[in-house]
């Protein structure tokens, strides 16, 4: 099989949607199929060039047996919603031209997109089309809702109007659609995409690189951490993550001398973070540390957490969730009960509505004080993690799917409950 694949974010950037796009395609290649790759620049999640990438070059690259081909595009510095517009349409422009290159001159058996970045996958559509090869659109993240969510477009306005249309127009065109969990399934078919062309493709943990830690993390003696309990945050710093919550549960558990927390990342809010936090003595920012050590950094939480903001649960499913639960720690989320979130955690952790700094401060502490309670979420985030969650299931299962011309499709809850 030759699989072509379009997506704005891809190795070596340490979070998000790059990390599975990358290891999706290296794990497709690694049993004998011809993999080839249209990504952007590395610049997620700090929103600046990864050094040693040049930023207005078409350039080719094989690694873990995967051919890539980088193309320049637009990096706001500071990416407000008219400049994050300009940064997908310039993905879409520049990788256009190679993409339907690629498609006439390699004739792929299925190419797929990555969403984000949705503004380029009407060509991922039409390079299919023009090969004769199966159209296949990965969704991550529902971009135009959370735009929507986190203010970045106005619902109501010209330009969310015209989103919604768009996102229509370019979901119901392609043959194969997968997204990451039955929520985010569920709202495919809510926006009118056949039921029988969905397919389930969840993100994935490293079960076997990340495991609970027998000894304390070496982060402890590099940081200075003395305290025995550290609530961990580590990823993206911006809109959708709802991190004020984190600040203000660490303002009303500063008497807490029993507990350090500590946020790790890079993103757009991280200024405003680092400033907002001045003065706060349990309270530790850190940059993204290197995914060779992700399971030491795991391993240095007491709890790990994970703010959403409101409406966006079954917007995205977190992917950094997947290595949590494998760190064999307990969760605490922010989500609304009944969403994609909510359900992923419960038993692992606790969950507590979004924008709820009290609610969300006193789960910390109930985790903290009642070891049996935290014993249990533990060993049951380990034992999810394995069962829902191990990447080489889930990968083993896709290769068919991408072969199959007729996959089985997603059934609706009602359905999956009759059956």
């Amino acid at each position: 099989m030759k699989l072509l694949v379009l997506g704005l974010n891809y190795a070596p950037e340490k979070v998000g949607t790059g990390v599975y796009t990358a290891g999706m395609a290296e794990a497709i290649a690694r049993v004998g199929h011809e993999v080839r790759v249209i990504a952007g620049k590395p610049y997620y999640p700090a929103w600046r060039l990864v050094e040693g990438h040049r930023a207005f070059t078409f350039d080719g690259d094989r690694e873990a047996g995967v051919e890539i081909t980088r193309v320049p595009h637009y990096i706001p510095a500071s990416p407000t919603g008219p400049r994050r517009l300009a940064h997908h349409a310039s993905f879409a422009v520049f990788s256009a031209f190679p993409l339907i290159w690629q498609a006439l001159t390699w004739r792929p058996d299925v190419v797929m997109a990555i969403a984000p970045s949705l503004a380029a996958a009407p060509a991922a559509r039409i390079a299919a089309g023009l090969c004769g090869a199966r159209s296949w659109l990965h969704v991550q993240d529902f971009e135009v809702e959370t735009a929507f969510a986190t203010g970045l477009i106005k619902a109501d306005g010209y330009l969310g109007v015209f989103a919604r249309a768009f996102e229509k127009r370019v979901l119901t065109g392609f043959g194969t659609l997968s997204t990451i969990s039955p929520q985010m399934c569920a709202k495919l078919a809510e926006k009118g995409v056949p039921s029988d062309r969905i397919v389930e493709l969840r993100n994935w943990a490293d079960t076997e690189g990340i495991r609970p830690l027998a000894t304390p993390s070496r982060y402890r003696q590099e940081w200075g951490i003395a305290t025995p309990h550290v609530a961990l945050y580590s990823g993206n710093i911006a809109n959708k993550q709802g991190i004020d919550i984190v600040v203000e549960a660490a303002r009303r558990l500063a008497h807490r001398t029993d507990l350090t927390f500590v946020v790790c990342g890079e993103g757009s809010n991280r200024a405003d973070l680092t400033a907002r936090v001045r003065g706060l003595a349990n309270f530790r920012v850190h940059d993204l540390q290197p995914r060779e050590r992700l399971n030491d950094l795991l391993g240095l939480a007491t709890i790990h957490l994970l703010p959403q903001l409101a409406g966006a649960a079954d917007l995205v499913l977190p992917s950094k969730l997947a290595n949590m639960l494998a760190s064999g720690r307990p969760v605490v989320a922010t989500a609304a009960p009944g969403t994609g979130l909510a359900a992923e955690v419960e038993g692992c952790g606790l969950v507590t509505p979004p924008a709820d700094a009290g609610a969300f401060a006193d789960a910390i502490v109930r985790l903290m004080d009642d070891a049996g309670l935290h014993a249990h979420a533990s060993a049951a985030a380990r034992e999810r993690a394995v069962e829902r969650w191990s990447g080489e299931a889930i990968l083993a299962r896709l290769v068919p799917k991408l072969i199959d011309p007729t996959p089985a499709g997603y059934a609706p809850a009602d359905e999956r409950a009759g059956s």
